[in-house]
């Protein structure tokens, strides 16, 4: 069957014939796959900066970002039936005994580092035709949301990194509460690093939380990513012509800083004007870049004196797939066209060196591996 794999022996990328899985075991399920989607993390494995292939193959099927439909399931599978439409986890358990994360269902919190992850790290990925897994990795989606339903593991960066900033903020009383709290304080003031697809889904979720949302990236102000955000009810701020002290200025206290861009400069810049009890969260992971400046004596001073805090988010587990799944819909129903204009372009397999070679246009690009209902690919 058709799959995109990338070669970092001979450093290659291309489309090849991959073995078909075989048949679904006792609690496995059998997954067409519709969509995948096309992050930086997959022009990085592209350009042979990470990604590493199963032990047993010199080559590594890309794409963690999918959207797939059950054909075949399990004789002992309950969680899904034939005909759901499924996002599949990305990240597998350790085998170590003693890490307490794993073997909790929490690999995303692995210990040891020696988890797999698909379409990344030691394991075969989704921008293929058909995949076979465990039904402990399915995530449900409903069929009204087969449009953007590719959407949800991008979203579920978000959806973790909030969890744990309703935690963390939770030690005030006077901090940021649910939007489903009867008593919710007042709004607070969030910052968003980057207006890339994570970052954009981040600020949809901050909105939807009730934070005051400002979303700073290096896009024109009168772009389209900029009317993105007015749309729903977030301010964007361009760093072409405003600097990280005038957006400061402008925000006043700043409670949350969501980085999405990896560009270390700029994400420690940003640290010298977090506010006051403030909280700084990392999800981007910077490029193999020459070392920068950094004035540590008042990032340490603030992060004392300030009562801050700073801590990073990668992958997630399956209550951040379950919290995107059911937040996806309410944002349907809120902004349906700001979260359909997320997805930018949709292109057939052929299509995919242009996607992960190619200059990064648009805001999410989608592979198409079969097309659906209302769906189509376009050259």
């Amino acid at each position: 069957m058709k799959a995109v794999a990338v070669f970092p022996g001979t450093k290659e990328i291309k489309l090849i014939d991959h073995p078909r899985p075989a048949k679904p075991g006792a609690t496995e399920v059998r997954v067409r796959m519709l969509e995948v989607g096309v992050c930086g993390t997959d022009r990085e494995i592209a350009a042979f900066e990470h990604g590493t292939p199963p032990s047993e193959s010199d080559y590594l099927v890309i794409g963690h970002e999918s959207l797939g439909e059950v054909v075949e399931v399990g004789t002992d599978v309950s969680r899904v039936d034939v005909g759901d439409l499924v996002v599949v986890m990305v990240r597998r358990p350790c085998f170590h005994q003693d890490c307490l994360a794993c073997r909790s269902g929490r690999q995303d919190f692995c210990y040891t580092g020696d988890f797999t992850e698909r379409g990344i790290k030691l394991a075969h990925g989704f921008m293929t035709e058909t995949v076979v897994d465990d039904e402990r990795y399915m995530n449900v989606v409903p069929h009204e949301l087969r449009e953007v339903g590719v959407l949800v593991e991008p979203l579920t960066i978000a959806e973790k990194a909030l969890a744990e900033v309703w935690q963390v903020q939770g030690r005030l009383p006077w901090g940021p509460r649910r939007p489903h709290d009867a008593q919710a304080g007042p709004r607070h003031r969030a910052v968003v690093l980057g207006a890339g697809p994570v970052g954009l889904l981040g600020a949809v979720a901050l909105v939807a939380g009730g934070f005051q949302t400002w979303v700073y990236s290096r896009e024109p102000a009168d772009g389209a990513r900029a009317r993105l955000v007015a749309s729903i009810g977030a301010t964007y701020v361009s760093s072409l012509t405003a600097s990280v002290d005038q957006l400061a200025e402008q925000v006043g206290n700043i409670d949350l800083v969501y980085e999405a861009v990896g560009a270390s400069r700029l994400a420690f810049d940003m640290m010298r004007v977090v506010g006051a009890n403030g909280v700084f969260v990392f999800t981007g992971v910077p490029g193999r870049k020459g070392p920068i400046d950094v004035d540590t004596d008042l990032i340490m001073r603030n992060l004392v004196l300030r009562n801050q805090v700073v801590f990073g988010s990668v992958n997630a587990g399956r209550q951040a797939y379950e919290a995107a799944i059911r937040d996806l819909g309410r944002f349907m129903k809120r902004w349906p066209d700001a979260v359909r204009g997320l997805i930018t372009g949709r292109f057939p397999i052929e299509a995919h060196r242009d996607r992960l070679l190619g200059r990064s246009d648009g805001i999410k690009s989608v592979i198409v591996i079969h097309e659906g209902p209302g769906v189509t690919s376009r050259e």
